[in-house]
């Protein structure tokens, strides 16, 4: 975790020099991008939950900041709002864990706590009247803080308004530091949530779900960073998922491989928005592959090892997550296995969509914006590293964290006996293993195969007449392209503050 924070950040920064370079806040923005990484590291190097607690909501503070950097937009300071508001939920639940296991443990130092829990497997407590096991609701109020944190299926809707903040902020955001920070907690308590089935079955659940839905939230979105952030909140589903099957060095090193792809995806991002002006719309880009060749390859290498595609850095982990799901004794995985095996169609189908909006269809972009260049030599040194090492950082590190019989985390990480299935999925048969692969290529064939079919269909003005359903794909579309309306609430909100000034206030 620290080799991650550090160089991500160090990364980051060296990027910010050009891309915030007309920015009369610069000096500022670096301080914050410092104490935000201050207050991560303080975090993972947390031997207790107090001290875990501090840097827990010191990176929601400078999130809050961060995202709220050009405060003069009412988007950002939106974003930043429901930021603070929607991860506080989740922090009350994880402050309620910290309580209780102070009460009981009369300690927050993770070895003490780890050491005394099998002496509370048959301790109670009484809640509204019902008698739960202590650690199953320990472990859900630490699940639920994970939730709001990481931005998992009912609090993510924050992680894409997030995107309104400058670009460094989100590759910083989404890479290594603060939606790490769930992940890394459920890997940190790994003791805790070994002792719990049910709260591993939830996690599991979960975890399918959010990389599911994203993944297909993401296939209907047109700003490039959003895809990005959708992305995000479904490769964090695949690591809540490989938690939830008690395979918490699989999703450890899943995190060390996303941070680096997806780092270099967020500046690739930025380099593109930074040498179109501030564009963010697909629609309003396209044929950049000749104009910015560097930007492309970067983005390409970045995309592909998302995907999976094989050695890169992508392949090494996440093909093994959905392998380990057919051999989980616990409970029955198949359902939350194809939930992921979909999100990976997904995840090729939203990546190549990026690559031939951006680079290959037709220039849609306005007059002014038409000559664009490559940027400056900030911006290559840091993409250039992070191409490196998406490409062979998986690869050396294979054998040094998940290799057999390397105990890397030594006594780290805690699995039972009971739930260890990794040694099993080494001998699944091949085309099994191998699944993941063919269906992200089939993936990226019907993306490319629709993507030239629907921009030609469209540009011939005859897309309602080969489509004869147009109307239900068009409503379809419109059903994902507003993030599968999960702000039920909201609208629910809204129609009761109608009936409240109709009713008592006419």
């Amino acid at each position: 975790m620290l080799i991650i924070i550090t160089l991500i950040s160090l990364f980051v920064q060296i990027y910010s020099f050009e891309y915030m370079s007309q920015d009369p806040y610069l000096p500022s923005f670096m301080s914050y991008l410092s104490l935000f990484t201050f207050f991560m590291l303080i975090l993972v190097a947390a031997d207790n939950f107090f001290l875990l607690f501090l840097g827990w909501e010191g990176v929601g503070v400078c999130s809050y900041i961060l995202i709220n950097f050009w405060y003069t937009r009412i988007l950002a300071n939106k974003a930043a709002l429901k930021a603070m508001i929607m991860n506080r939920i989740a922090d009350v639940f994880f402050f309620f864990a910290i309580v209780l296991l102070i009460l009981h443990f009369k300690t927050t130092n993770f070895v003490l706590i780890f050491h005394l829990i099998p002496f509370f497997l048959n301790e109670f407590i009484s809640i509204f009247g019902f008698y739960l096991k202590l650690i199953d609701v320990i472990a859900f109020f630490i699940l639920i803080g994970a939730i709001g944190k990481s931005a998992q299926i009912g609090l993510h809707t924050w992680l894409p308004d997030a995107m309104e903040g400058p670009t460094p902020v989100s590759a910083l955001l989404h890479a290594a530091t603060m939606v790490t920070a769930g992940v890394f907690l459920i890997i940190r308590c790994s003791s805790i949530f070994e002792y719990s089935n049910i709260i591993l079955c939830l996690m599991t659940l979960i975890g399918g779900l959010t990389a599911f839905f994203c993944g297909v939230i993401a296939i209907c979105q047109y700003d490039i960073k959003k895809i990005i952030a959708y992305s995000t909140c479904s490769q964090l589903g695949y690591m809540f998922f490989s938690c939830g099957l008690s395979n918490y060095h699989l999703a450890i090193f899943h995190l060390f491989n996303h941070a680096f792809f997806k780092a270099l995806l967020f500046l690739g991002a930025g380099s593109i928005i930074h040498s179109l002006f501030d564009e963010q719309d697909m629609r309003r880009m396209g044929n950049l592959a000749v104009q910015l060749p560097y930007t492309f390859i970067c983005f390409c290498i970045g995309s592909f090892s998302i995907i999976g595609f094989p050695f890169l850095t992508g392949f090494y982990s996440k093909d093994l997550i959905l392998e380990v799901a057919f051999n989980f004794y616990i409970i029955d995985a198949w359902f939350i296995y194809f939930l992921a095996l979909f999100a990976a169609i997904c995840t090729a189908l939203y990546s190549i969509k990026i690559i031939f909006f951006v680079f290959f269809f037709n220039n849609n972009r306005f007059k002014s914006n038409f000559f664009v260049t490559e940027n400056k030599i900030f911006i290559y040194f840091s993409t250039l590293i992070l191409c490196f090492l998406s490409m062979v950082i998986g690869y050396f590190f294979n054998y040094i964290i998940i290799d057999w019989g390397n105990f890397f985390f030594g006594n780290s990480l805690f699995i039972l006996p009971e739930h260890f299935s990794y040694v099993d999925a080494e001998f699944e048969s091949f085309w099994l293993k191998n699944l993941p692969i063919i269906l992200s290529l089939i993936g990226m064939f019907l993306s490319v195969s629709s993507a030239k079919l629907v921009h030609k269909f469209y540009l011939k003005k005859i897309f309602y007449k080969v489509f004869p359903m147009y109307f239900f794909f068009a409503g379809f579309f419109n059903f994902l392209y507003n993030k599968i309306f999960f702000l039920f609430f909201f609208f629910l909100m809204r129609f009761l503050q109608k009936v409240w000034k109709r009713v008592f206030l006419s």
